[in-house]
């Protein structure tokens, strides 16, 4: 028996885990690490799965082509000759544009993807990029750059000195937190009770998070920006808008005076389902408290006014003089932060081909990927790269963009299954297990509730090349460099730029993501290098988080832009909102379980066991009106499409809502997915509407969404 610590992959919570196994590298237990200096032992379900993921047999251990429709397994040599065969000639003769590429959820938790997928998609030069990002989270770092000037400086809850919490469209102790590291929600939630605090949650729905709560007020869905703006008045208005040494660093607060004037309690009341006297009573004690942080997560962002509800947040955060103070709302500083000048924000560099959306970090909304597929003429998309995304699943009007795939000229998925996206594909490549790989979570740590850093080295050699390898081999041949490009010439390019901004000289005793994150350590604000995680196989703690303020500023005024103008623009159309007739039609929102993750996790049987999950959760009042029964099949339709579902009547939700899980539908023909396939759920993107968006981001909406349910 030998055991490995490693930290876990497979969210945003970065638990350190013990893994075990046998003589034969069989993965024999998985149990949370008692000495990570972050988890301290905590594990959840997806953690405990590892040993399910490294063993999966449907797991691709080969490159796959498809002949005559068919998918054969071939040489990795092979596979690159297909691809310099099929994809160059398409960037020849249509340009680069014509070649689109999807990033995916599990490629951000996998360094060798992070860092070296950038180099890929620098190198192919589309406009066409796009990501999960703006099916949930692109209106936070809209909102985080334009008041900021950095799209990735987004202020987390200081979970475990905070008196107050208030959290809205989140539910934590399900996600593990979601733009918030933070393992072991449960236990940090417990703190702030513990603390003599209080916790609120506003969900259209009686989560998890909100059954431990304080207190839990069901909104109507779509409307949380109304509610932020009302508490927003209700600061101003009773003179508690107190943004301390924060009023030094700020431009705007007297135009979000203004801006707030329209939004009293009384007239967003009967649109948010909210009683006036409750608004003013939570402004209050948010406002009252020792300290107090305001969090809102993906269903506050995945709604028709998500930039806004996004960016009234964290007003909220300044107005109580809680951003960058301690118990407050604070930017993490991570060890691989990135230092030195950064330019300002900007957005709208350029717009989608067909329905001009905006460009918002580097890509393009999703929402618009099938129009540009469908659409004829100059620009048009006709091969599109997937990494590690499912978009086929995951992305609103899922199946339009599937029948759009099937008009491409080539298609290329890097996955390790061959499931409903991929099995369009021309060309799939696969990467090794989470335990044959190195791990550092990038990403995440910029996003902790603490400043740590962990460094796992693979735990199991790999068959397979590392992903950081592929990613080269690719930009390779986009670059005209062919199939036999130079892997290590490419790598020792890639690590001198990092050096070079860096201001350090380039090593050579290490390759791949090990050097580039020893270099990126070495340029970050601790005195650490890769060798010192090494040697800290339970991760380091650099402590809890400091105030960062004025240095995190790098807006082109150096100061909190707290009235952005790109923002300010979107407001009129909130404040339309206010004089809109109730609607007593149905809308539907999303909703997660514990032991799922998005789409690509429902392959693996300990997370798929028990009951089925995707239900429709509707109210009694609703269900009665309706004719609906429990157990029985309801048809939920939009304009998008139509699915069926068994029901579950449940006060859970609020009248007038309705509520299935995303992520699931894995039922297409062609996939190789047995346990997903045995438990395929429904899509619930199928109904979600690639036209109903939030303006300024391009987000698609998927709580809101109108819908008609009726018996089958």
């Amino acid at each position: 028996m030998t055991t490995a610590h490693v930290t876990c992959p497979l969210c945003e919570a970065t638990c350190g885990l013990e893994v075990t196994l046998d003589a034969n590298q069989q993965v024999t237990r998985v149990k949370g690490d008692d000495n990570d200096v972050f988890s301290r032992g905590y594990i959840c379900p997806k953690g405990a799965s590892l040993g399910a993921l490294h063993h999966d047999p449907d797991r691709l251990t080969a490159p796959l082509l498809k002949r005559d429709g068919e998918f054969v397994e071939v040489s990795w040599q092979e596979a690159y000759d297909e691809i310099d065969r099929r994809l160059p000639p398409i960037l020849e003769e249509h340009g680069r544009d014509a070649v689109a590429v999807y990033a995916g959820n599990p490629g951000v938790h996998n360094i060798a993807l992070t860092l070296y997928g950038r180099v890929l998609y620098k190198a192919l030069g589309t406009k066409n990029f796009y990501s999960a990002t703006s099916v949930d989270q692109l209106p936070k770092h809209y909102s985080s750059g334009t008041m900021f000037g950095d799209p990735l400086a987004i202020p987390v809850p200081d979970l475990d000195r905070t008196r107050h919490l208030l959290i809205l469209g989140a539910n934590p102790l399900v996600s593990n937190g979601s733009l918030m590291t933070a393992p072991d929600i449960r236990g940090r939630l417990r703190g702030i009770r513990e603390r003599g605090g209080k916790i609120v949650v506003v969900d259209p729905r009686r989560t998890r998070t909100a059954q431990f709560a304080d207190e839990h007020h069901a909104i109507r869905p779509g409307t949380d920006a109304l509610l932020l703006f009302a508490l927003v008045n209700v600061l101003f208005a009773e003179n508690r808008a107190r943004p301390r040494k924060l009023e030094a660093h700020l431009n705007g607060l007297d135009d979000v005076r203004e801006l707030a004037r329209p939004f009293t309690p009384e007239a967003v009341a009967q649109r948010t389902g909210i009683d006036a006297d409750e608004i003013r009573r939570l402004a209050r004690e948010l406002a009252e408290a020792d300290n107090a942080v305001v969090y809102g997560r993906i269903g506050t962002t995945t709604q028709t006014f998500g930039t806004v509800a996004s960016w009234l947040v964290d007003v909220l955060n300044v107005l109580t003089g809680n951003l960058d103070e301690p118990g407050g709302a604070m930017f993490p500083l991570a060890a691989c932060q990135p230092t030195g000048n950064r330019r300002p924000f900007a957005v709208g560099r350029w717009h989608s081909r067909v329905r001009g959306l905006p460009e918002v970090v580097g890509e393009l909304p999703v929402a618009t990927l099938a129009d540009e597929i469908e659409t004829p003429g100059d620009g048009q998309v006709r091969a599109l790269i997937t990494v590690s995304g499912n978009p086929c699943l995951s992305t609103p009007n899922a199946g339009r963009l599937s029948e759009a795939l099937k008009g491409l000229d080539f298609m290329i998925s890097v996955d390790v299954y061959l499931n409903e996206t991929s099995r369009q594909a021309d060309v799939i490549l696969p990467g090794p297990s989470p335990l044959e790989r190195p791990h550092f979570d990038l990403a995440f740590y910029q996003l902790s509730v603490r400043n740590v850093a962990n460094w796992t080295p693979a735990t199991l050699p790999s068959k397979l090349p590392q992903e950081w390898e592929t990613m080269l081999r690719l930009t390779g041949i986009v670059t005209g460099q062919g199939p036999e490009a130079d892997v290590e010439a490419l790598d020792d390019f890639v690590a001198a730029d990092v050096a070079r901004r860096a201001k350090l000289e380039v090593t050579r005793d290490r390759t791949g993501p090990a050097r580039l994150v020893d270099l990126m350590l070495r340029a970050g604000p601790y005195d650490v290098t890769l060798a010192d995680l090494e040697a800290a196989p339970h991760g380091m703690d650099f402590g809890p988080l400091k105030p960062r303020i004025p240095e995190v500023l790098c807006t082109a005024s150096g100061r909190i832009e707290l009235a952005p103008a790109t923002i300010v623009a979107d407001v009129p159309r909130l404040r339309e909102e206010l004089a809109k007739p109730e609607d007593d039609g149905l809308v539907l929102i999303g909703r997660r379980h514990l032991s799922s993750n998005n789409s690509w996790m429902h392959n693996l049987k300990p997370l798929v066991r028990g009951g089925n999950r995707c239900t429709v959760l509707i109210h009694p009042a609703d269900a009665t009106r309706l004719g609906l029964t429990d157990g029985a099949l309801a048809s939920v339709t939009s304009r998008a499409g139509k699915l069926e579902v068994p029901v579950e009547v449940t006060d859970e939700v609020r009248p007038g809502v309705v509520s299935i899980p995303h992520g699931w539908g894995h039922d297409a023909d062609g996939s190789r997915t047995r346990v997903a396939r045995a438990n395929p759920g429904v899509n619930s993107n199928l109904v979600a509407d690639e036209t109903l968006l939030d303006v300024p981001s391009g987000t698609t909406v998927l709580n809101g969404i109108p819908v008609e349910v009726a018996p089958v």
